[in-house]
């Protein structure tokens, strides 16, 4: 195994997986980039991303740019001497003296099996489509949006209880897996890289906050995959009595009524086809309950009909 000198970009805590992986791998990570620290949760803290800290914790050098487009900071990367660099939902452009300033180029970990699934919010979408099989692809990149040559997969298959959050961890588990493996045998895939066909490509948006909004007259399935993909962030919900209640998982049941229609004392809800038993719900400010803990303080009755 040919030991690499490496920088990793990444953000978030999916990428945090990724990290740690490397760091046990054997290879030098020489240099970390993240997104730069910013305001958040109620006090407005200034509060590094969950990579800088991680890397911070490692004794490892982090460097948070605003943005890769100037001479500066691309001489500074470019002077890092790197044989890869590893990018894993950094959230920045790369521009063209990036992508080629490492020997073998930047390899991107992506939640999806390409080109299925280009873009933001490939778990997510996935879900919400109804797709039974996902999985991760470390992809050689280029100047376009997830459109390089792919260089190794691996598949996770999505059930009818597989939320964004469960299947989250599972892509973040097996592709950290798969980078390792991709980087100790990079010269043998490097060779056999697959290019991606333009037929099947689909495109990942972003989440917006009003897709969060239950419509009940879609037919259940659609739904259920709806709420899973939306679960537990930002998560699906519905308005009642002032409150509002957020669904986090549902089973695909048998049943009929008015949409929106409550039909047992079991939560069952009427969709436009067939029900949804609901299964995991949380008030705001509270805790994941089941539909029983729910019902014990909040009364939501047989009859009722949900907006």
């Amino acid at each position: 195994m040919e030991r690499l000198r490496l920088a990793f970009m990444g953000t978030p805590d999916f990428s945090c997986s990724v990290l740690n992986a490397l760091l046990t791998s054997g290879h030098d990570v020489v240099c970390v980039y993240s997104q730069p620290p910013r305001k958040a949760g109620r006090g407005k803290k200034i509060v590094p991303t969950p990579v800088h800290r991680l890397a911070e914790e490692h004794g490892l050098e982090v460097r948070t740019p605003l943005s890769l487009k100037t001479e500066d900071i691309q001489q500074e990367f470019s002077d890092l001497d790197l044989d890869v660099a590893v990018v894993v939902a950094y959230g920045l452009l790369l521009p063209k003296p990036v992508l080629e300033a490492p020997k073998y180029g930047c390899l991107n970990l992506h939640a999806s099996l390409l080109p299925r699934w280009r873009g933001a919010a490939p778990i997510q979408r996935a879900i919400m489509a109804g797709d039974t099989e996902t999985g991760v692809g470390v992809m050689q990149m280029a100047e376009g949006l997830d459109t390089g040559d792919v260089l190794a997969e691996a598949r996770v298959p999505i059930s009818e209880d597989t939320t964004a959050g469960s299947l989250h961890d599972a892509l973040a588990a097996a592709g950290s897996a798969l980078m390792v493996e991709t980087l100790n045998n990079l010269q043998t895939v490097r060779q056999s890289a697959a290019v991606q066909q333009e037929d099947g490509v689909t495109y990942a948006k972003k989440i917006d906050k009003a897709e969060a909004v239950i419509d009940w007259t879609l037919p259940a399935y659609e739904l259920g995959c709806h709420i899973r993909g939306l679960s537990p962030f930002p998560g699906a919900f519905f308005e009642h009595n002032g409150q509002r209640i957020k669904v986090l998982n549902a089973e695909f049941v048998e049943g009929r009524g008015k949409p929106g229609e409550i039909l047992d004392d079991a939560l069952t809800v009427a969709c436009g086809e067939k029900a949804l038993k609901l299964t995991v719900l949380q008030k705001a400010g509270k805790s994941p309950m089941d539909a029983k803990t729910l019902l014990n303080g909040f009364a939501l009755p047989k009859g009722e009909v949900l907006g």
